[in-house]
């Protein structure tokens, strides 16, 4: 599946060259290929040094994941160890422990070795049976900007509906009660969760793009990974426990932020979406105080209404 990944020129070209040298055939690709850019040049060098599409995907999916996910959450680590950044936390008597970030660090590594990696190798062969590319050149960056939109607004509604799902009874004291395991969170607890929570939720992050190019027959590959990138972000940012006067909810106002989630963790109810604020706010399931004094005044008002009747 190789010829999927170039045009029939850049074959050619890596074709005669008989090298397992993966510099070797960039420098190839480079040197009959101008028309594509540095990054195009490296994904196409990948695939054919590799010769095997389904182990090329999932190798560069695994360690982009973990590279992101650990990468992000590094720098929280060090803003908690760091006094100046103390008076932004949002539960300031709640700081991690150096215990707590390795247990729960080993815990979420354990989590993507047995129970994502799996899913990781299945990913590759089941997009590209529905239609997903892995060639280049790569699509325009605004094409990938308007598709990652739609899946953060789709898996968006996924994930409220599912987190709040899993806050009833059975659900919660079965799946998602380890996730609350830290009323405080902190940047790596965001995938701290049961391997059934980690499906659950996960399949709205990476099922939305499946089903966006089973419909539309219109999705790269290389736009899941930016789509999971700034996912992972969110994620990560969203369970750090400090809020910036330059965080993102700042600018733009129905962005959630770790505000919004973190008071999910303190109060363990409301605020279940993920990325927005507009779900919590059109199902009255802001966890704020003020939403939660005009719940009660609505309920007063109804109760008086009831005895005056």
């Amino acid at each position: 599946m190789v010829a999927t990944i170039a045009t029939t020129m850049l074959n050619a070209t890596v074709s005669g060259l008989n090298s397992t040298n993966y510099y070797e055939i960039l420098d190839e690709i480079a040197k009959y290929n101008v028309q594509l850019n540095w990054a195009e040049r490296l994904w196409a060098a990948w695939y054919l040094w590799m010769q095997n599409d389904v182990l090329a995907t999932g190798i560069l999916s695994f360690v982009m994941h973990e590279v992101v996910y650990f990468g992000r959450s590094l720098p929280w680590i060090i803003i908690d160890a760091i006094p100046y950044f103390h008076k932004y936390k949002i539960q300031k008597d709640k700081r991690p422990t150096f215990k707590e970030q390795w247990d729960c660090a080993m815990l979420v590594l354990l989590g993507h070795c047995t129970v994502e990696l799996p899913q990781i190798w299945l990913f590759h062969p089941i997009a590209t049976y529905f239609g997903m590319d892995y060639g280049v050149p790569f699509p325009s960056l605004t094409k990938m900007a308007i598709q990652i939109i739609i899946f953060f607004i789709i898996e968006d509604a996924w994930h409220y509906c599912f987190h709040r799902a899993l806050h009833y009874g059975f659900l919660y004291k079965s799946i998602h009660k380890l996730h609350h395991t830290y009323s405080a969170p902190f940047g790596l607890t965001a995938e701290y969760a049961s391997p059934i929570e980690v499906m659950l939720l996960g399949f709205g992050v990476v099922g939305t793009p499946i089903l966006w190019v089973l419909f539309t027959n219109d999705l790269h590959l290389f736009t899941m990974y930016a789509w999971i990138f700034f996912r992972l972000l969110q994620a990560i940012d969203a369970h750090s426990g400090y809020d910036f006067p330059w965080s993102l909810r700042t600018f733009i106002p129905f962005w959630a932020g770790a505000d919004h989630h973190d008071l999910h963790h303190e109060k363990f109810i409301g605020n279940y979406a993920s990325s927005f604020r507009w779900l919590d706010k059109i199902f009255d399931t802001e966890a704020f105080p003020e939403a939660q004094k005009k719940r009660r005044e609505k309920k007063m008002a109804q109760m008086r209404a009831r005895k005056t009747q």
